[in-house]
């Protein structure tokens, strides 16, 4: 079986979720790539007032795996699903540590773009869209989700619905919706 194939990786996972550190050692190595890639994606899409790199993005979330409670991967997919979740919570994070410390002055922004349905690039503070994206959390956890993977993590529509556990044709509703829904709240908080 090849070191970079899903099986493996999956296997990996598996092992880790056990609780064995080295398959974690083995693991890193073969993911490191894909996780840079999340990252960038991730802050590729912050404005330019982010002090965080995407190496120490990767760190961080390295850092916070170990604690997270899903620590039983089901498959690759669902690892960079997770993966993906602990970036978004880190930025955020970090972007409340810098309001607490300028009182306001230091929120961070996001540039989003048509992705979700906005008809050109717009800023929104990152905080502003943590609590649009927690909002739809709790209307429907699985669009949130969906956005997540999608959006943030950058996973392709099949890949979401394999770390989800759903059906494409569901991903392509539930992403369509949710974009509907982020659109116009979005374009309240940035009228606001």
């Amino acid at each position: 079986m090849s070191a970079n194939s899903p099986q493996y990786l999956t296997e990996l996972l598996a092992h880790w979720g056990k609780g064995d550190q080295k398959a974690l050692e083995e693991l890193i190595p073969l993911v490191y790539d894909e996780l840079r890639r999340l990252a960038r994606h991730y802050l590729r899409n912050e404005s330019n007032e982010h002090t965080l790199q995407t190496t120490a993005l990767v760190h961080e979330v390295y850092l916070r795996l170990p604690r997270c409670p899903e620590t039983q991967f089901q498959d690759r997919a669902h690892f960079f699903a997770v993966a993906a979740q602990l970036m978004r919570r880190i930025l955020v994070d970090r972007a409340r540590e810098r309001l607490a410390l300028k009182r306001g002055a230091g929120a961070v922004n996001l540039e989003l773009d048509p992705a979700l349905g906005l008809a050109k690039k717009e800023q929104v503070n990152v905080l502003a869209l943590d609590d649009v994206l927690t909002a739809l959390e709790k209307l429907d956890p699985q669009q949130c989700r969906i956005v997540e993977l999608r959006f943030f993590g950058g996973l392709s529509i099949e890949e979401t619905a394999t770390a989800l556990g759903i059906s494409p044709a569901t991903v392509k509703r539930s992403w369509a919706a949710a974009k509907a829904w982020l659109y116009r709240e979005l374009r309240r908080e940035i009228r606001s």
